[in-house]
């Protein structure tokens, strides 16, 4: 085999810094923050920041190999740990405030770092898990000495500590295979799975996103990223910024339609990205308030299906493209992202609001897909063929954290949990979860399906579907509907527009108003549903039944 005669420069997180810093230093950068004002300096600053904090946690006795956990919101400060823990050669673990006491509890000891750095937010959380952390000893607030409150922790102010130190600029160079940040599974189902992203998978992701198939973004960009910094980085965005020199915008925790307006309005965003349930708020804010949506482009929308009707709103009314992306922690968590073709173009635009609006996305090159069936035969790419969907490439798990064992077939492919279906034009779209499919007689019903249509029913904000126990079918799908805030919404009107739109046999046995509980991710907790509304259909003929006996 010839050996090529080119450089062997690792990929470094690090190196990402140095570039943005150097190429354009100027670039904007805007952050939130709990309880102070806006934030504002630019990539330059970013680098200057980064390198205290890293020479800070050196200080604190962080060595190479060292994990360092952090529990905060989309801030700047919590943007600067993504260089400095990675770039000394630690590894950042963002833990998720939105899991269970328990789950932090187990993710921050499975993690076994000694420094945690977190938001005031989250001071009260801390204080209650504290007598059960093994390992964290030093406690830093992300806040200013002003503000910062030691609590029951012992809190130190990050901002105190960063001013006595001279900035790291001499980044050390290392295996570009070393960890870097380290993100837990939602944990569903047991306890959460870690996942660790080397520096070659980070840069690789990076550079990946940044294209034009995937987000697109230019140096005349604007982000502003909805998803959390704290689950998967945020979809890899602010690496992909960092590189592009895309002017970078901070949310902190502030979600709501109101706080996410004036930020658009304000610093000029074109795109942002986030969970379904943040964009129906925002869209219910901009009908309320007859608002315009101002320079923004694009929203990239993940976590769980588009509503249809939402992308439809969004793009007719507000000239704003939505599209899908599909990935999980455990794919970095790029799969697919919905983007256009000339061939889809070609056929007008119907087809390819079609192909954006119902698919999850396409191929993209850095990540191979396939589906198979029940034996692991390969299915075919006709659009209509479902089967399990297994991926592989530079950005996808190999094993989980602390586990010597590979996640993987014999053949390298890692089992997404999903059943899709794949189109000769490279569309990927997701049938369901291979848990939350509904077998009703015999027959396979996507909740998926059902959920997207009855979503776009005027009123509904959110809609989930889930199997519940049937006396004849074995399994029938029920439907629990969460109305907008101050809105009324009649079963009756909720059965009407979903008849013409589904099969009769999917039709859901019940429709129920209630609060839908979401994951620590956003995303519908159908285990929590399946489990309150397991016996709702056999309850209901019973009572029915003892009706009539009367």
């Amino acid at each position: 085999m010839l050996k090529g005669t080119m450089q062997q420069t690792p990929l470094m997180i690090s190196g990402i810094l140095t570039h943005a810093a150097l190429a354009h230093g100027d670039r904007e950068i805007v952050s939130r923050l709990v309880d102070e004002p806006i934030w504002r300096y630019d990539y330059a600053g970013l680098a200057k920041r980064a390198g205290q904090a890293a020479a800070m946690l050196r200080s604190l006795g962080v060595k190479p190999g060292d994990l360092v956990s952090s529990m905060a919101w989309n801030t700047h400060r919590h943007f600067e740990l993504f260089f400095a823990v990675p770039g000394i050669g630690a590894a950042l673990h963002t833990a998720n405030p939105r899991l269970s006491d328990e789950q932090i509890i187990y993710t921050l000891n499975h993690a076994g770092s000694a420094v945690l750095l977190f938001d005031r937010s989250f001071l009260a959380v801390l204080e209650r898990v504290r007598p059960r952390l093994e390992h964290v000893r030093t406690f830093i607030m992300l806040s200013d000495a002003e503000r910062t409150e030691p609590g029951e922790v012992g809190a130190l102010s990050y901002e105190t500590l960063i001013a006595k130190e001279q900035p790291v600029t001499d980044w050390p160079q290392f295996d570009e295979n070393a960890g870097a940040m380290l993100c837990y599974t939602s944990g569903t189902t047991g306890n959460p799975k870690g996942v660790v992203y080397s520096h070659r998978s980070v840069v690789l992701h990076a550079m990946a996103a940044g294209l034009t198939g995937a987000f697109g973004f230019s140096a005349f960009d604007c982000i502003m990223p909805c998803s959390s910094l704290y689950h998967a980085t945020a979809w890899g965005v602010p690496f992909t910024a960092a590189i592009n020199g895309c002017k970078f915008v901070l949310p902190c925790d502030k979600m709501d339609g109101a706080s996410l307006q004036e930020l658009i309005q304000n610093e000029g965003v074109t795109f942002s990205g986030g969970v379904p349930t943040i964009w129906t708020m925002y869209l219910n804010h901009l009908e309320r308030t007859g608002e315009d949506t101002g320079k923004l482009k694009c929203l990239v929308i993940a976590g769980s299906a588009v509503p249809r009707a939402l992308a439809e709103k969004f793009e007719t009314k507000y000239g704003v493209s939505v599209r899908q992306l599909w990935g999980m922690t455990e794919t970095s968590p790029l799969g697919v992202v919905a983007t256009p073709t000339p061939k889809l173009a070609a056929m007008g635009e119907a087809a390819t609001n079609e192909a954006i609006w119902t698919r999850q996305g396409r191929l993209q090159f850095g990540i191979e897909l396939k589906i198979v069936d029940e034996a692991g035969n390969a299915l075919p790419h006709d659009g209509a063929t479902s089967g399990a969907l297994l991926v592989r490439g530079p950005w996808t798990v190999e094993r989980y954290f602390r586990s010597e064992t590979t996640a993987l077939d014999a053949d390298g492919w890692f089992d997404t949990g999903d059943i899709a279906t794949l189109d000769p034009n490279g569309y990927m779209r997701i049938t369901d979860r291979s848990k939350d499919v509904i077998k009703s007689g015999g027959e396979w019903i996507s909740s998926i399906d059902i959920e997207n249509i009855a979503v776009a029913c005027p009123g509904v904000r959110i809609a989930a579907v889930v199997g519940v126990t049937h006396e004849k079918w074995e399994e029938r799908p029920i439907l629990i509907i969460e109305p907008h805030d101050d809105t009324e919404i009649c079963i009756e009107t909720v059965l009407a527009f979903l008849e013409p739109q589904i099969v009769k046999w999917w039709m859901p046995d019940a429709v129920i108003i209630d609060s839908v509980p979401l994951t620590a991710t956003g995303k519908i907790d159908k285990k929590t549903l399946r489990d309150r509304y397991r016996d709702h259909l056999i309850e209901q003929e019973e009572s029915a039944a003892d009706t009539a006996s009367l």
